[in-house]
């Protein structure tokens, strides 16, 4: 890491040391270095614009798309002790003569605006005047319409570039983001026009989220019981949710419901004014609310790091959109859901609204609508699919994707944890739902799901017995089902191509290409409904807290709400729940220890420290708990110090490696996925260079592995085992080859 950045990053952040493609990043842009860096949510992208100012001296103009975005990280870096502000239509007075003053007294470190602001008259002029040391855009899938999010004003960003001042000052171009495919990211570099630019792609992967994927039924119940399984566990609440529907009615019934049933929630759409949209977002980011059920409207200048369930009621777009929506829980690295309830009519939904020309404006153009249409396409072959969702987004991305244990797969997902199960006699269901379509179409014109599901069901109702449906010798064939569930059925089998949902506002089901088949029983269908395995209904996903624990963290949480409300900013501004946790398992008892604990850095520990301690203490000598102490009551002191450059969950694993203890052994003890312990030996590996990684690579194998990046000269790990396995040998583990190349890159490293 740089000399320069130590400082800078221990007194306004609390770090000791970088994540990785942090520092490639940061250097890129100290060198005078354009660059695109694409890291995950959670993955520290905003620390790669906002320390360099601090090493050169001069501001760094940051282009956000949203405001609410801007002011959370005014306020962060301020409480960091940064001069920051952000020029936007909403500033009020006295944040626009606090601007000007900052600019003037050239004090200013981070200035973020709108690319609309930005490209307005004269003020590319007053950006030229700051002499920014670097120029930083936020969110940068926004400028390709190959990206979930396209916004046509993001493509005159490359003004920047042709500005005659701003050109003369030579200030490198950043481009940052956390989705974008490998098309999405040239064409990125390419509109931008950035040159010769450091590209830095970090995994896509976020091994701390578990991903669920079922089939949607009766919405509320299932929305009721992933939310029972983020009950806070000693204070009254849900963790922080985010519930996502297509359309505002669906947005405010379940909200409404929710309310009903006790919740803390509220509804958030493009059809609310814009005070109350606000009042939402704000009660949300302050803690002040639970659980906001919401249109896709809603989200991405949500900074709070502590989000634990994302649940789609309906099918997002595309895989970027549910990316970067799901990449909304667990910012904070700890432990998260994300549910995505699916049905094929969706599909019908989004193909409806993709083709309708707007009602204002003019219409997309053919290469957007044939963009969105292949998003769609394939987020329903993700919805559909019964393979890893890990492995599945990770492809997607343009990854590898190897569990560290392939018998358990990911561990992290309803496929791997096989949460899907079978329904007894799907083929007998199956076979009953066809007849009972193709009898109705006999008898009359198509009918939609609901309708099927009624007759087979057996419900004398008016537009059953109207028809004359009452009389079909499919009529109550299935009656111990409820509706959605049977409605969930008709779903799959229009997924497996044995019916045919028409289009339009009231789709109907006729029989597909594959119906005849299954009614010949020459093709089996199996139709999946979700099993929780029963310690998943009830579980915290909060690890590594006792009861004791939990209620220490619980009073600095209320301490931390409270003390944000009096200073007007979000609580995730003051400290991230990782720094509390931290701080309920070491229970500092003095200035002293608190500043050892990452995330606590010095502007913090005088802002805060007096009554953070005072809290601990005080609930400490409630429960009758040690201060100073690490996990096991063991004096902080005693501890061996932290290896630099790990992240909290690689330096408590430290210990076991340093011993060479396996990577399955380490994930047992610490309670932690192969794959995640997998990330802190690579971790580990960096930063304390072993002279062997013999413990957990056979020296032949690590032999083969130098021989193969030698031979094709790349780093690269997809080339590489592809190289390996050619000769039929048998495969190698992703894990083991990643293991080889870090270890490979600090050999050439170590003095």
């Amino acid at each position: 890491m740089d000399p320069r950045l130590i400082e800078p990053l221990k007194k306004h952040w609390g770090f000791d040391s970088l994540r990785p493609l942090q520092g490639e990043s940061i250097a890129a842009t100290l060198a005078g270095r354009d660059s695109l860096t694409v890291l995950p949510t959670g993955g520290g992208k905003s620390l790669c614009y906002q320390l360099p100012p601090l090493v050169l001296k001069r501001p760094t103009l940051v282009i956000s798309p949203l405001i609410a975005l801007m002011n959370d990280q005014v306020a962060s870096l301020r409480v960091a002790g940064i001069p920051a502000a952000a020029v936007h239509s909403q500033m009020s007075p006295e944040d626009r003569a606090q601007a000007r003053e900052l600019a003037a007294s050239g004090r200013l470190r981070v200035l973020l605006t709108s690319p609309e602001r930005l490209l307005s008259p004269g003020f590319l002029d007053f950006v030229a005047r700051l002499r920014p040391g670097a120029i930083a855009i936020d969110e940068a899938h926004c400028i390709s319409h190959w990206g979930h999010d396209f916004r046509p004003e993001y493509r005159q960003l490359a003004t920047l570039r042709t500005h005659p001042a701003l050109a003369a000052l030579g200030a490198p171009l950043g481009a940052y983001t956390a989705t974008a495919t490998p098309r999405v990211q040239q064409d990125i570099v390419d509109q931008l026009g950035l040159r010769d630019p450091a590209v830095l792609v970090g995994r896509f992967d976020r091994p701390n989220l578990t991903y669920r994927i079922q089939p949607r039924g009766m919405v509320l119940k299932q929305v009721m019981a992933a939310i029972q399984r983020h009950r806070r566990p000693v204070a009254r609440g849900v963790h922080a949710t985010i519930i996502y529907c297509l359309t505002r009615k669906e947005t405010s019934a379940l909200a409404s419901d929710l309310c009903a049933k006790g919740f803390s929630a509220a509804a958030y759409h493009a059809g609310m004014n814009a005070d109350e949209r606000r009042r939402v977002a704000d009660d949300f980011r302050r803690e002040r609310l639970d659980i906001v059920v919401a249109t896709v409207a809603f989200g991405m200048g949500i900074d709070r790091p502590d989000v634990r369930l994302i649940l789609h009621a309906g099918l997002p777009e595309s895989i970027e959109s549910y990316q970067q929506q799901t990449g909304r829980a667990g910012r904070d690295g700890l432990p998260a859901e994300c549910l995505l309830l699916y049905s094929s009519a969706d599909v019908a939904r989004w193909t409806r609204l993709i083709n309708s020309p707007p009602a204002e404006g003019e219409p997309a153009p053919p290469e957007v609508i044939e963009s969105r249409m292949q998003h769609l396409a394939e987020v329903r072959s993700l919805a559909g699919g019964a393979r890893c969702r890990h492995r599945a987004l990770s492809e997607h991305f343009g990854q590898a994707y190897q569990p560290a244990d392939p018998d358990r797969g990911c561990a992290g997902c309803d496929v791997c944890l096989r949460e899907l199960a079978e329904l007894p006699e799907s083929q007998t269901v199956a076979r009953k739902v066809l007849s009972c379509v193709a009898r109705i179409t006999q008898r009359g014109p198509a009918m939609g799901a609901g309708h099927v599901a009624d007759v087979l069901m057996g419900r004398r109702i008016a537009t059953v017995t109207q028809r004359g449906h009452d009389q079909l010798s499919t009529f109550g064939l299935l009656p111990e089902f409820e509706r959605e569930r049977v409605i969930g059925f008709i779903d799959q089998l229009v997924d497996e191509g044995c019916l045919v949902r028409a289009p339009g506002q009231y789709p109907t089901i006729t029989l597909g290409h594959a119906a005849a088949d299954v009614l010949r029983d020459e093709r089996v269908v199996r139709l999946v409904e979700a099993v929780l395995p029963e310690d998943e209904r009830i579980t915290d996903r909060r690890e590594g807290l006792t009861t004791a624990e939990s209620e220490v963290f619980e009073a600095l949480r209320l301490w931390r709400r409270q003390t944000a409300e009096t200073r007007g900013v979000p609580p995730f501004v003051i400290f991230a729940d990782t720094v509390l946790e931290e701080l309920s398992r070491c229970r500092p008892a003095s200035p002293e220890t608190l500043i050892n604990i990452r995330g606590v850095g010095t502007r913090k520990a005088e802002a805060f420290g007096a009554g953070v301690l005072a809290v601990i203490a005080e609930v400490a000598a409630r429960l009758s708990l040690p201060l100073d102490a690490a996990p096991g009551s063991r004096p902080r002191s005693l501890k061996p110090p932290p290896a630099a450059g790990l992240s909290s969950g690689a330096e408590a694993a430290a210990e076991h490696f340093r011993r060479g203890a396996p990577v399955l052994d380490v994930a047992e003890a610490m309670g932690r996925k192969p794959s995640t312990v997998s990330g802190y030996l690579t971790e580990w590996i960096q930063s304390e260079r072993p002279k062997s990684v013999a413990p957990w690579v056979p020296p032949a194998l690590y032999e083969r592995i130098d021989a193969a990046a030698r031979e094709l000269k790349t780093d690269r790990l997809g080339p590489i085992k592809q190289h390996l396995e050619a000769d039929g040998s048998g495969e190698v583990p992703f894990d083991q080859i990643r293991i080889v190349m870090t270890h490979r890159r600090v050999a050439t490293q170590r003095p």
